[in-house]
């Protein structure tokens, strides 16, 4: 069963959502409110297991995602799922769902922008030149893919008969040599580079 704190700063908004999440969707609603300390009281109490929140800044979203790292975020304009406003119940419960598996979603105008529309072969080219500057031990490729399937830290640990700390070890050696600020990110940039597959 999915958890679910909705925050928002508008009221409106609020409610159309718990709607959606309640009545349409069956979600659990725990609470909805405009207070961030409240939604990290929430966390911290294991009533809630997801975030769903409407804008919140970048400094209150990093200030989450360092606290709570199991919890997951799906935000209306930010973070591993990006949901427009008039986004419909189906669409938001798909977004729930990738979130919660480790993945991220886009809308395709976002992932348009983001993709480079240049030939293949300089796209080649390109990867091929960003593989040779980032340099990965063969333990890191291993850890990469564990990455990519969505693959927690213990999950890695045990995959690869390692230990946990050696296991964030790894992730945060990862993150530094693509210079990611997230595992999604990480994910991403390796996959654009051509060192893992998706």
């Amino acid at each position: 069963m999915v958890a679910v704190a909705i925050y928002s700063a508008d009221p409106a908004f609020r409610l159309r959502l718990e709607q959606l999440l309640r009545a349409e969707l069956g979600y659990t609603v725990a609470s909805v409110t405009n207070d961030p300390a409240a939604v990290s009281r929430l966390i911290e109490q294991r009533r809630v297991d997801t975030v769903v929140a409407h804008v919140p800044s970048r400094e209150l979203l990093t200030e989450w995602r360092n606290r709570h790292p199991a919890t997951t975020f799906v935000l209306y304009a930010g973070a591993t799922v990006i949901l427009p406003p008039w986004a419909e119940s189906a669409e938001i419960a798909t977004a729930i769902d990738v979130a919660r598996r480790g993945l991220a979603l886009l809308p395709r105008h976002v992932l348009e922008r983001l993709l480079d529309a240049s030939s293949p072969t300089s796209e080649e080219s390109r990867r091929n030149d960003g593989a040779s500057r980032v340099s990965l031990t063969p333990r890191e490729h291993e850890v990469l893919a564990a990455m990519a399937d969505g693959a927690s830290n213990k999950v890695i640990a045990r995959r690869l008969g390692i230990s946990l700390y050696t296991a964030k070890f790894h992730v945060a050696a990862i993150l530094a040599k693509l210079g990611a600020d997230s595992r999604t990110e990480a994910v991403a940039r390796a996959a654009h580079l051509g060192l893992v597959m998706l």
